[in-house]
């Protein structure tokens, strides 16, 4: 809200009023309105109100002693005695053409036994001194129900008194002159706070609504401070100042200007010789301790510096509310991609300028506004602190004189140094410690990217006429400290790289700014063959010049030869001339030879053309210890490009010439999680340049050896579903693979337990087959052994089995296989006394065990009976199956009786009569 609020004395009464449309005076208008606060506006006011200042009169029960102002809501809170009250800030619409500014009482505070000397008030934290004491609060929202009448009164509780704090304004004293009462200073943050034994009570004062908001009480901080001590006594001058709440919002961005969210928040308050400024946002902390080098008079905190004014002085410090805030934005901000300066970094005095007798002092955008007194007083004998012993005898009434009669008061408006020139003024005066590599060029150059920072953060950023060179020094800022980073011996050498992401510069352009040319004896700190590790290691666009490349070879063998290998597998690194690369690569063989340094020597050596070094690099190991080479650098076989496999010349060549290594590298790969499932499908697509759809031997060959190691469910059932569907789709399609399988059906049963020996029915069934069947025997036999096993699930499967269900001899092993798995015993027979009765007694044999044997004498002989009749001696094998086997098991299993009543009533009786014998002497002999 645009308004002023004043607290004014006249004629020994005290008055609160504020001041609304107040710039129709600067206009020229004289016209004054004085109204009551939530007075109802006539309609016709209308017009005069639009020409006219306001005075709204606030009564209040207890005279006023302090107020403050919400930045972010425009309420209003007012200290009294033993009380806070709150005013809502209120837009009444009298017309669509005009709408005015109104207050509404709110809420009370009580505060038994409290005086308040000064408030600060923000986005419903509230920050209470006294002379000693700081207590900061937050109004919690409660949800009650709306149609709740009476006023609301929440006493907040407070728990057993454990902390001995006992100050002067609420208890009572020892009227003894001979005893000088020491309390102890106290500090409780968060819910300790609790113990502060400060109880408040919560009165609302609105008219109770549905839309009627609740609060209770949370306390944040208590601080309660100790006079000053001498050997002569107390200063009787030791009381708080200056005590402020300073919002700091999100970082704007245009799609979210006009939406900006609290982010953080800070309370600052003062002794007359330090300064606290505490972070009570989402954690309750001091970050930084001020110290004077006079007693301050009074302070202003803004989002980039503290101002204090002291005798004489108008002093300037550095805060870290940035740093915070920029924590709080991104919790994540202290990583390898971004970093911003500890919060913790010592606070600087970035200059003083003298002034006679400054007695207070605001802020306002980029002015400070300072107002002085010139006193004729001997400014040695000002100086001099007044001391006397603590007798609680003893008044402190000050004399009063009447200000307006007094000469020497001044008024100035200082317009403070932009930030980009302050910027520049930093980083200038940081040169002086460049050369002796000091914590005081990072310190300089902290200071001035949290200025830079600060400066983004401000809500009036996106309009700022400075925007783009605010960018800019941010960005220039970043490269500063990576420089710092990368050139100094520091523990903190590590934030070189994230400080060389966020200022944009490529790695071609940090060598350039590091590197001397012709400097062979160069030495090379942490920081910077970490930043070069790290940027090389990863799937960057950039790609390095060769004569850049062949420095940052020479630089890695001297600082870190292990990395060699490592650096040369790089994206960027595509441009080295391979020949120097094998020099270097043998330099560090003869120290540090290594699995990973052979491989890249090949791989350099097929850039080169020499197949001959190639050939004798890759005899220097067993292809099972080569496999496990590529887990130390995945990058010899794949690189990524925009987000894009890309298989590297040396996994081409493996293709042809060496396949089983080049999938067994795969394997190994996805194994120790290196490469995933889907990324490992790319990759060999793009090796064979099948397109999207198709799926090569290759990849086949892949997930058939991933299937002999995997020990994950869900992606082992992925596989088998893959493997599945690739073999459904060539028996289907009659289509042959483009290369030849690197393991046959008896390989896989060997070495994998999810294929099973493919069962003598299903043998029988296929010795019968088509001649069609033969040009895909392998897929066949291998989709076979893989539903032999107990491994796929087979619900998931149907789907991908249903095109093989009616092809032919394929077709009936593989439906009869799934309803096997189903337990569907009996559609299974009735299958293979359809189409293939050779192998029902087979099938029988092999699967009717244990709880299915029921189905010996409740469907097969049965059914074998039934079919005979039906075509007598012209299916001599139905005639076989019954008599051969099936009539011995029902024998061997059944009762007589029951055994009797299966027997067809037609049948001839010297058919059955053996096994009749057979059941009747298995009965005697048990």
């Amino acid at each position: 809200g645009d308004y002023l609020v004043t607290i004014e004395e006249k004629s020994k009464a005290t008055f609160l009023r504020a001041y609304t449309n107040w710039r129709c005076m600067s206009a020229g208008s004289s016209r004054v309105c004085v109204r009551m606060v939530g007075h109802k506006m006539e309609e016709s006011y209308s017009e005069t109100l639009k020409e006219q200042m306001s005075i709204v009169e606030m009564p209040l029960s207890d005279p006023p002693l302090c107020i403050s102002c919400c930045p972010v809501n425009g309420d209003l809170l007012v200290g009294c005695k033993n009380k806070l009250v709150m005013f809502c800030l209120k837009y009444l619409v009298i017309n669509q053409n005009l709408t005015v500014l109104d207050f509404e009482r709110s809420l009370i505070l009580h505060i038994d036994n409290f005086i308040p000397a000064e408030v600060a008030f923000c986005a419903r934290h509230i920050a209470i001194t006294t002379e000693l004491d700081v207590l900061i609060l937050k109004l919690e929202l409660v949800q009650q129900s709306a149609d709740r009448t009476e006023q609301s009164a929440r006493r907040v509780s407070t728990l057993e008194k454990s902390v001995d704090v006992d100050p002067s304004t609420r208890t009572s004293q020892l009227e003894l002159d001979e005893f000088i009462i020491c309390q102890k200073p106290v500090e409780l943050l968060g819910e300790e706070s609790k113990l502060c034994e400060i109880p408040i009570t919560l009165e609302s004062t609105e008219l109770p609504t549905k839309d009627t908001k609740r609060f209770q009480v949370q306390y944040l901080l208590f601080r309660h401070f100790t006079p000053d001590q001498s050997p002569f006594g107390f200063c009787e001058e030791t009381k708080l100042h200056s005590v402020q709440l300073l919002p700091v919002h999100q970082t704007a961005h245009e799609e979210t200007e006009n939406k900006r969210e609290l982010l953080s928040l800070f309370c600052f308050f003062s002794l007359p010789h330090v300064g606290y400024l505490y972070s009570v946002g989402k954690v309750v902390e001091l970050i930084s301790t001020y110290q004077y080098s006079e007693k301050s008079e009074q302070a202003v905190l803004t989002p980039q510096f503290l101002h204090v004014i002291t005798s004489e002085n108008l002093q300037c410090f550095t805060v870290r509310c940035s740093a915070v805030a920029a924590r709080d934005e991104d919790p994540y901000i202290d990583t390898t991609v971004k970093a911003c300066p500890p919060v913790a970094l010592d606070v600087c005095t970035l200059r003083m300028q003298l002034f006679i007798g400054p007695r207070a002092i605001c802020h306002f955008k980029n002015h400070i506004i300072l107002l002085t007194k010139a006193d004729t007083e001997d400014i040695t004998e000002r100086r001099k602190p007044t001391r006397r012993m603590l007798s609680r005898k003893a008044d402190s009434i000050k004399s009063r004189t009447n200000s307006e009669s007094e000469p020497g008061w001044n008024l100035y408006i200082i317009n403070t140094v932009s930030t980009i020139q302050l910027y520049r003024e930093m980083v200038d005066y940081s040169k002086t410690y460049e050369n002796v590599k000091t914590e005081s060029c990072i310190h300089l150059l902290s200071e001035a990217h949290l200025l830079v920072r600060a400066a983004i953060m401000d809500p009036s950023f996106l309009k700022s006429d400075e925007k783009e060179e605010l960018q800019r020094a941010f960005r220039e800022s970043c490269a500063f400290l990576g420089d710092c980073y990368s050139r100094f011996d520091t523990k903190d050498y590590h934030l070189a790289l994230p400080y060389y992401r966020m200022s944009g510069l490529s790695t071609t352009e940090v060598l350039k700014r590091l590197v001397s040319e012709g400097d062979e004896i160069q030495t090379y700190e942490r920081g910077f063959i970490f930043y070069l590790t790290h940027s090389l290691n990863e799937d960057l666009n950039e790609e390095l010049s060769k004569e850049s490349a062949n420095e940052v070879l020479r630089i890695f063998c001297l600082a870190d030869p292990v990395q060699l290998p490592h650096i040369l597998c790089s994206p960027c690194m595509r441009n080295v001339c391979p020949l120097t690369a094998v020099k270097y690569l043998q330099k560090v063989e003869k120290t540090m030879p290594s699995v990973v340094l052979t491989l890249t020597k090949a791989f350099m050596a097929l850039k080169m053309g020499d197949l001959t070094m190639y050939e004798h690099e890759m005899d220097s190991y067993k292809e099972t210890i080569l496999a496990c080479g590529f887990l130390g650098q995945p990058k010899l076989l794949r690189q990524h490009k925009e987000g894009i496999v890309i298989p590297t010349e040396f996994a081409v060549h493996l293709k042809e010439t060496h396949p089983g290594l080049l999938v067994a590298a795969t394997v190994a790969l996805h194994e120790n999680s290196k490469i995933e499932l889907e990324e490992a499908d790319t990759f060999f697509k793009m090796l064979c340049r099948n397109s999207e759809n198709t799926i090569p031997q290759l990849l086949v060959d892949f997930w058939e050896a991933l299937l002999v190691v995997c020990s994950q469910e869900e992606i082992l059932q992925e596989l088998l579903l893959r493997v599945t569907s690739q073999y459904v789709w060539r028996i289907s399609k009659q289509q042959l693979p483009e290369t030849k399988p690197l393991k046959t059906t008896e390989d896989l049963i060997n070495s994998c337990s999810h294929f099973g020996l493919i069962f003598p029915w299903v043998t029988s069934i296929m010795s019968v087959g088509s001649p069609s069947d033969k040009d895909c025997c392998e897929d066949i036999s291998k989709l076979q052994s893989l539903l032999c096993s107990q491994s796929i699930n087979i619900d998931s499967a149907l789907p991908v089995l249903e095109p093989l269900t009616e092809a032919g001899n394929v077709g009936l092993t593989i439906h009869v296989l799934c309803n096997t798995r189903l337990g569907k015993y009996e559609e299974a027979l009735d299958q293979l006394l359809k189409r293939c009765p050779d192998a029902a007694v087979l099938y029988a044999q092999h699967e009717l065990k244990d709880d299915s044997r029921a189905v010996w004498w409740n469907k097969l002989l049965p059914e074998l009976c039934k079919r005979t009749r039906l075509t007598g001696n012209d299916c001599p094998i139905l005639i076989s199956s019954l008599k051969a086997e099936t009539l011995s098991v029902v024998a061997m299993e059944l009762e007589l009786r029951d055994f009797l009543s299966l027997l067809p009533e037609d049948g001839t009786a010297a058919f059955f009569l053996p096994h009749l014998l057979q059941c009747s002497q298995r009965k005697l002999l048990t």
